[in-house]
C-alpha cells in the first residue's frame, strides 16, 4: 500500500510569533496561519471600534517592469493601469476569455516602468504561470515572482493612524486611500500602503522578511494605548463580509464574470483590447443571467458558503459567503440569484441544514465606516 504524505505547509516570517502568542492555527492556501488569538468576535469588534494588527505575508507579490511595463500591464489586467500615477495603487483582476476570474488582484504602479502585482496566496503559482504565458509577445517588459521578498503586515481600525504615525517620518494623514509611499517605520525600510480589506481606515507595510518581528512588535507596542490586538484570518473574513469584500474561491471564481460579480467598476472599458475584453463587452450589451448580491436572513438561522439557494422552489445557486456578523449582530450573506430576483426586498429561500429559511436582499456593502 502507498502511503501519501500531505504537503508541508509554508510559514510566513511571523509563524514562531504567532505560535508564541498563542494563535490557533488553521491551514490556508497551503499556509500555516493563524485564525484567531483571543476570537474571532473579538479581534472584529477591536477592528471595528479601535484597531488590529494582522499578518497578510502570505499573499503573493509578482512585479513587472521594463519599457514597456504598462502595456504589458494594460493587457493582461481588467483596470485602466494608464490612470495610475506613481504611488498610486488600484483594484483590479486576472481575467480569462471568457472574462471570468483568474484572479482579483492590487495593482501598484512603483515606476513609470514598475508594477507590483498583490495576489493571492493560493493563487501565487497559478498566476505568476498565467501572468508569464499571456504576456504580450515584443514587449521590452518582465513578471518576476517575488513574493520571498516581502513580508505584509496590516493595521486596521479607526485607530489605526494614530498607531502608526508615531513610528514614521511618512505623513500619513496626507496619504490617500490608495495611495502608498516608502520610507522607514519603526526603523525599518518598506512601503506603506493606505489599504485593507476590512472595510476600515488603515495601513499595509510592505518589509523585508527578516524584519517582520520586529515590526509586528513595534506596532503591537506603539498601539498597545489604543488597544490594538493581534488579528486572525477569522476577524479578517467577518470583516470583509461584513464590508461586501469579494473573496476569491468563494465569491468570485473562474465559473464568474466581473459583471456577474458586481465588479464592472474594475473594468477599463475605454482602453485598448485586454484578455477578457471581448466576452465582457458582449455581456455588458446582452446583460448578465445573474448577478451577485447580498441578503440578510429573516427567519432565525445563519447561512453558511456552500448552502443552496432557491427561487420558486428551484435550487439556483448557493451561499458564496455567509455568517452572523459580530458588529452588525445579523445573519448575513452573498449569493447569486437570476437578474430578475436582484432588486432590493426580493425574498427568496436557503436549505439550512434541511430547513427552508427566508432571506431578503439588501444593499451592499453591509457595512461602511463613518469618514471624517
Amino acid at each position: 500500500m502507498q502511503q501519501t504524505t500531505a504537503p508541508l505547509l509554508k510559514k510566513t516570517p511571523l509563524h514562531a510569533r504567532h505560535l508564541a502568542s498563542g494563535a490557533r492555527m488553521m491551514p490556508f492556501g497551503g499556509w500555516d496561519m493563524p485564525v484567531e488569538y483571543s476570537g474571532i468576535v473579538e479581534e472584529h469588534l477591536a477592528v471595528r471600534t479601535r484597531a488590529g494588527l494582522f499578518d497578510v505575508s502570505h499573499m503573493g507579490e509578482i512585479e513587472v517592469a521594463g519599457r514597456d511595463a504598462l502595456p504589458a500591464v494594460q493587457a493582461i489586467t481588467s483596470n485602466d493601469a494608464a490612470r495610475l500615477a506613481v504611488g498610486q495603487a488600484q483594484y483590479s483582476a486576472l481575467l480569462t476569455p471568457d472574462g471570468t476570474f483568474v484572479d482579483d488582484i492590487l495593482v501598484y504602479r512603483l515606476g513609470g516602468d514598475h508594477f507590483l502585482l498583490v495576489v493571492n496566496a493560493a493563487n501565487i503559482a497559478k498566476d505568476y504561470s498565467w501572468i508569464t504565458d499571456h504576456l504580450p509577445p515584443g514587449l521590452d517588459a518582465v513578471a518576476v515572482d517575488a513574493s520571498s521578498r516581502y513580508a505584509l503586515l496590516a493595521v486596521q481600525g479607526p485607530q489605526a493612524l494614530s498607531v502608526v504615525q508615531p513610528l514614521t517620518s511618512v505623513e500619513l494623514g496626507a496619504l490617500k486611500y490608495y495611495r502608498f509611499a516608502s520610507g522607514e517605520v519603526a526603523g525599518i525600510r518598506g512601503t506603506i500602503s493606505r489599504t485593507g480589506y476590512t472595510g476600515e481606515d488603515g495601513f499595509e507595510m510592505f518589509v523585508a522578511p527578516h524584519a517582520a518581528d520586529r515590526l509586528w512588535s513595534a506596532i503591537l507596542d506603539a498601539g498597545a494605548a489604543a488597544g490594538i490586538v493581534p488579528c486572525g484570518l477569522g476577524a479578517r473574513d467577518t470583516l470583509r463580509l461584513e464590508a461586501s469584500m469579494r473573496l476569491y474561491g468563494n465569491d468570485i471564481d473562474d465559473t464568474t464574470t466581473a459583471l456577474e460579480a458586481d465588479l464592472g467598476w474594475i473594468v477599463g472599458w475605454k482602453k485598448d483590447a485586454f484578455i477578457g475584453a471581448d466576452a465582457l463587452r458582449r455581456q455588458q450589451r446582452q446583460g448578465p443571467a445573474r448577478k451577485i448580491v447580498g441578503f440578510e436572513m429573516i427567519d432565525r438561522g445563519i447561512a453558511r458558503h456552500g448552502y443552496a439557494t432557491i427561487v420558486h422552489d428551484a435550487a439556483c445557486g448557493v451561499v458564496t459567503s455567509g455568517t452572523h456578523t459580530p458588529f452588525l449582530k445579523k445573519a448575513i450573506g452573498m449569493t447569486y440569484l437570476p437578474v430578475d430576483q436582484t432588486a432590493d426586498g426580493t425574498e427568496f429561500s436557503i436549505d439550512v441544514r434541511g430547513r427552508r429559511l427566508r432571506a431578503r436582499v439588501v444593499p451592499m456593502p453591509f457595512y461602511s465606516r463613518k469618514r471624517a
